[in-house]
């Protein structure tokens, strides 16, 4: 019989799923990724195509499969994380009730807000230690309960995205310790809540919750369907991840038992985490999550910003715009590479952003669904590189300021994600929160998190810290100390930051409403098929 030295990662991201080879020791052998887009409409909708959600992951483990000689008879595990929050309804039959919600989807801000004013929300949070938010798949299906309950009455069961790719690889309907402690339940028992239901208006609802397994205990062995549409062998044993916060952060070092060390994921968007005990953590009333950890006892508390590299795309496809208007189209990758040079020709401290770009507003470390982006402090003297640093900079404050909300700053900052590979982005993290940066080596975190919990499910490591011991602090690199001078030139800028966050709330609200009755004619009009959001 062929030697199994294989385990396969899966995450299933927001517009790429990649499928991740690694070597039961944790060295990465080949990865392979396909496009998974989804669709976002003025009413602040965002939906997936479950089916296309699917296909495109089978696609990915088929490309691993070209790339890599007898990966069936090799693989001796493969595990799944994908996208958190969302809601991927399941109906009849293991068929989707029409396209999933996204995480991104702001349609239920109105029932979002109206939930945490109740009395019941503290006791809420107390469970959950996790602030609601539009992102959610509690406050999503509220909103459908409210709007358009025909969607749940169809459903049988209600999946997060790397759930519903387990379905399809297992026939398992499931769910992890995370995302159901997170959403429905209670960090410390890491089960479902009925307090925590009931809050959210759903015990009508809670046949709709799924089983809770954890991946890196139990395993279910590949469908004949899915080895088919892989390239798989069917049995191959197949871990539920968790969540694909945690899941990165754990690749990327957020709980290798140094004392004061964080991890922060700078990508699309920016997930801060420090990992503790569960007895260690203290809730500050007003945003963030707490995520177990796959280690008994072991959490993450976590601040989000809803869009953390969203904003610098937003700023070079402004540019690429007008240069494209002159006659002079620029390619968005050419202009990505010039981030650090405008960023050395440009002076520290100078503009205020808010990066606040995204629809959905902000969840950390404050959950305001109103939250837009914004400039200040513009004078007609400067540039675009002027822009392009502040842009960067309110990237540093947000992270100072999700930090500050946990209540300390990390005496060592792991970073992961896409602007982890800017020296200048680094220098202004380092700075904006005070501690040195470390880069993991590590290539594809995510589908590595979620292997490692396969790895000790099949036996290969008796326990996930051994297996951290090997996957994960070899790969840790050298230490970056903050620049003086420009720590404490943050030091000095981020109360004037936080001031000007404080401050422009009613603002933003104003514009909120502005916004909604300049719209109203149409959204009255287009109610019933915006309520239904590709049903």
């Amino acid at each position: 019989m062929a030697e199994r030295d294989i385990i396969i990662g899966i995450d299933a991201g927001t517009s790429v799923i990649k499928a991740v080879a690694f070597t039961l020791n944790g060295r990465q052998l080949a990865a392979s990724a396909v496009p998974n887009r989804y669709l976002a409409t003025p009413d602040g909708a965002a939906t997936q195509d479950m089916d296309r959600t699917w296909s495109d992951c089978a696609e990915a483990l088929r490309g691993l499969g070209d790339k890599l000689e007898r990966l069936a008879a090799r693989t001796a595990a493969l595990a799944v994380t994908g996208q958190g929050d969302g809601t991927w309804l399941v109906g009849a039959g293991d068929r989707p009730v029409g396209d999933a919600w996204l995480w991104l989807d702001a349609r239920a801000a109105a029932t979002t807000r109206e939930l945490a004013a109740r009395p019941g929300d503290a006791a809420r949070f107390h469970a959950t230690g996790t602030a609601l938010n539009t992102c959610q798949q509690g406050a999503q299906m509220a909103h459908m309960q409210r709007h358009c309950p025909e969607r749940l009455d169809r459903a049988e069961v209600a999946l997060h995205c790397k759930d519903w790719l387990y379905l399809n690889l297992t026939g398992v309907r499931a769910t992890d310790p995370s995302e159901a402690s997170f959403t429905f339940g209670d960090f410390r028992t890491r089960a479902y809540s009925d307090l925590v239901i009931e809050a959210l208006g759903l015990s009508p609802r809670r046949q709709l919750l799924p089983e809770i397994v954890d991946g890196s205990q139990t395993t279910h062995p590949l469908s004949a369907q899915a080895a088919a549409a892989t390239g798989l062998a069917e049995g191959t044993p197949v871990s539920l991840g968790y969540v694909d916060m945690v899941m990165t952060a754990l690749g990327a070092g957020v709980h290798t038992g140094t004392p004061g060390a964080a991890c922060s994921t700078i990508g699309s968007t920016g997930v801060h985490m420090q990992a503790m005990r569960d007895d260690a953590v203290t809730l500050n009333g007003r945003s963030g999550y707490v995520i177990c950890l796959p280690d008994a006892r072991m959490v993450t508390q976590v601040q989000t910003n809803m869009a953390a590299t969203l904003n610098i795309d937003w700023a070079l496809r402004v540019a690429a715009d007008l240069m494209s208007e002159t006659g002079h189209p620029h390619d968005y990758a050419d202009l990505v590479a010039r981030i650090d040079g405008w960023l050395a020709r440009s002076e520290p401290g100078q503009i205020l952003y808010q990066p606040y770009v995204s629809e959905a507003g902000e969840r950390g470390p404050m959950v305001n669904a109103n939250a837009r982006a914004g400039l200040v402090g513009l004078s007609a003297h400067h540039r675009f590189p002027d822009v392009i640093r502040a842009v960067c900079e309110g990237l540093g404050m947000a992270a100072r300021d999700c930090y500050g909300a946990m209540g300390q700053l990390p005496q060592e900052l792991r970073l992961t994600g896409g602007a982890a590979r800017s020296s200048a982005l680094r220098a202004i993290l380092a700075a904006s929160t005070g501690a040195p940066v470390r880069v993991s080596s590590r290539e594809e975190a995510g589908a590595a998190g979620c292997a490692m919990m396969a790895a000790v499910a099949i036996g290969a490591y008796p326990d996930m810290t051994r297996c951290i011991a090997e996957w994960v602090t070899p790969l840790l690199g050298a230490a970056e100390a903050p620049d003086p001078a420009l720590r404490d030139t943050y030091a000095s800028l981020y109360p004037v930051y936080a001031a000007a966050r404080e401050a422009l709330e009613p603002v933003w609200d104003g514009l909120a409403e502005h916004r909604a009755a300049a719209a109203a004619p149409t959204q009255t009009k287009d109610a019933p098929k915006s309520a239904q959001g590709g049903a």
